[in-house]
């Protein structure tokens, strides 16, 4: 049952199987920190996402995305940066406790390490938040069983000078298609909340790597 995955006992199971990543990749230095929100709407398991503004400089603007952002050096470590990015982006606070660990690293097409923070922040209704209309156009959210079914689990195979260089995973038919890095991070969360339910066509390993 999904529902277990936000109960007590799927908490714990979670908890467990992030501890090892989350000692060695926690105090690491990397670029970015994303939270990953794992949410309550309506008592249906849900994934927050957000609609990065399109008056953003850089070529992310208008992507989907995790609230995150760059790590700062006043940030104690990527758990923070992806808190403290996610009350800049969403004024959502999400007390330390209620984070369960971390997800292996990605990395872009810089090379750079992007570190995912997955986080329960309980029942929620995303119409309550107000996101700062300079880094945020539009917050969404969607269900878990949306993101299991098949028909809305696609790939997108990327090339570079004629020739195939990796695939990654897409999710499709929601208010808008979650590709490129939070398309990985997703696939990484399913693996872990759903792990006899998503049960991804190919990988991408060299995006997989922490």
């Amino acid at each position: 049952m999904l529902s277990d995955c936000l109960s007590a006992e799927g908490e714990r199971r979670c908890r467990r199987l992030l501890a090892g990543v989350t000692a060695r990749v926690r105090t690491q230095p990397a670029a970015a920190a994303v939270l990953v929100p794992l949410c309550l709407v309506r008592g249906v398991p849900a994934l927050l996402y957000t609609l990065r503004s399109s008056r953003l400089a850089g070529r992310h603007k208008g992507d989907v995305s995790f609230p995150g952002g760059k790590c700062d050096p006043t940030d104690q470590d990527v758990v923070h940066t992806a808190l403290r990015e996610t009350w800049e982006e969403l004024g959502l606070a999400v007390p330390e406790e209620h984070v369960w660990g971390i997800l292996r690293p990605v990395h872009d097409q810089q090379k750079a390490t992007v570190v995912p923070v997955l986080a329960s922040v309980g029942p929620l209704d995303p119409q309550s938040l107000r996101p700062n209309p300079k880094e945020v156009d539009e917050v969404f959210t969607l269900p878990l069983t949306h993101l299991l079914q098949t028909q809305n689990q696609g790939y997108t195979h990327f090339c570079q000078g004629g020739h195939f260089r990796y695939t990654l995973p897409v999710f499709l038919n929601g208010p808008h298609r979650v590709w490129g890095l939070t398309a990985v991070i997703t696939e990484l969360t399913l693996q872990l909340l759903a792990p006899g339910t998503y049960r991804p066509q190919l990988a991408s390993p060299e995006l997989h790597r922490g």
